[in-house]
């Protein structure tokens, strides 16, 4: 079977979805999702001209040459705090105490810190000459009144959150999290509270992928393991669609073995499309439909399953959650080891530094000897995979070369 290249293979699979539709939800139930509506803000903000510091509002032009041997005194005619109404007007030669977050009083223009000025029985002394403008916030100056303060496309990070808040949105349009099904197969498997009995190993896969689903903002939806059994794997897919998933994973099956059931299966099942794809670790892929509902077959070794997540079925989920873009932050890094590939796109998983200003990048360390698709711990000690690209066999110590970040610190 030819090989598919990763962009082949995964633009095919992009090609077939499309973001589910939108919902309204709570604004504290948005994070992570993204916006399907542009948002437009009602007012302005901020609502009103106001202080930006603790001190008083004066007229910029009444305290114009004022220095700490010469400072300029001005009658205090009033005090205003955050949430009161402006009160009393500065009229020329006067200032208001102000404090940060209240309204400018009319008249003002500047305000002055406290610890630019000394207090008297008289007034206050200004010992430092403002520019007009000084410490004042603008109504608007943030967002203008009938402008688009978030577009359609967002994802809702906390930042998001709080400006949506500030607009006065308790209930937010945006698009649904798509429920993930995630089968693991193999008549090898056992549960996390089961005996390890001979050539058994534990199901490790459907934890795996259910924890990347939901860091990807997915819903899992476990399906526990399918038996190498036609049967048993039918009856665990329409479990699935019972459940009204939007997207199915499968894990192992969809090789060449004689007891890889997935895809006799599958076919039988929906329309289904299998490869052999130009990726290390992993190259048995599946992608179609099961009764409407596209499904990923991805490989069944624990590192191969992680890798084709990230190359294949992240991608998939930010295309349903109307995510754009790059799912992984990728950086430019200078590789500290000699490396070889073998013809295929190499992940390897490896640790990235900041030294300087620049990455450094190597794929040994914490025991990782080897870069197998079974040593599930490379995947525990990695920070991101590097990526060696089909067409280049071999990198010398220093060429520069590009990382896929999976955390979000970096050593």
């Amino acid at each position: 079977m030819t090989l598919l290249s990763v962009p082949d293979a995964l633009d095919t699979i992009l090609a077939d979805l499309a973001p589910l539709p939108a919902e309204r939800v709570p604004l504290l139930d948005t994070l992570g999702r993204v916006l399907a509506e542009d948002i437009h803000s009602a007012q302005a903000i901020p609502p009103f001209t106001n202080s930006a510091m603790d001190g008083f509002a004066v007229r910029a032009a009444d305290a114009q040459g004022a220095t700490a041997s010469q400072p300029a005194r001005l009658t205090v005619v009033g005090q205003v705090a955050a949430g009161d109404a402006p009160g009393a007007r500065v009229a020329p030669g006067t200032a208001v105490r102000i404090m940060t977050g209240a309204p400018l009083p009319d008249g003002a223009d500047t305000v002055v810190r406290f610890e630019q000025t000394q207090t008297d029985a008289e007034g206050v002394l200004i010992l430092a000459a403002p520019t007009r403008g000084d410490n004042v916030r603008l109504a608007g100056e943030d967002i203008q009144a009938g402008a688009v303060a978030v577009v359609a496309g967002t994802v809702i990070r906390p930042h998001v959150i709080g400006l949506l808040a500030s607009l006065g949105c308790a209930r937010v349009l945006c698009h649904s999290r798509p429920r993930v099904a995630v089968l693991a197969t193999g008549d090898e498997l056992v549960g996390l509270d089961e005996p390890l009995g001979p050539g058994k190993i534990r199901n490790s896969n459907e934890y795996t992928l259910a924890a990347l689903v939901q860091e990807a903002g997915g819903v899992p939806v476990c399906l526990g393991i399918a038996r190498d059994q036609a049967d048993h794997l039918r009856a665990k897919l329409r479990e699935g669609l019972a459940q009204g998933v939007d997207l199915m994973l499968t894990s192992a099956g969809v090789s060449v073995g004689d007891y890889d059931m997935v895809k006799e299966v599958l076919a039988s099942e929906g329309e289904m499309r299998f490869w052999q794809v130009a990726i290390k670790p992993g190259k048995p892929l599946a992608f179609g439909h099961v009764q409407g509902v596209p499904l990923i077959g991805l490989p069944g070794n624990p590192v191969a399953t992680a890798v084709a997540f990230e190359a294949f079925a992240r991608p998939a989920l930010f295309k349903l959650l109307g995510r754009q873009g790059a799912t992984r932050i990728t950086v430019p890094a200078i590789l500290l080891e000699e490396l070889e590939n073998s013809g295929r796109r190499h992940f390897m998983r490896a640790w990235v530094r900041r030294q300087g200003d620049h990455f450094e990048v190597t794929t040994r360390g914490y025991g990782v000897t080897v870069q197998g698709s079974g040593i599930l711990s490379s995947l525990v000690w990695a920070n991101c995979l590097l990526i060696v690209p089909e067409d280049v066999t071999r990198l010398a110590e220093g060429a520069l070369v590009d990382v896929q970040l999976l955390t979000d610190t970096l050593g």
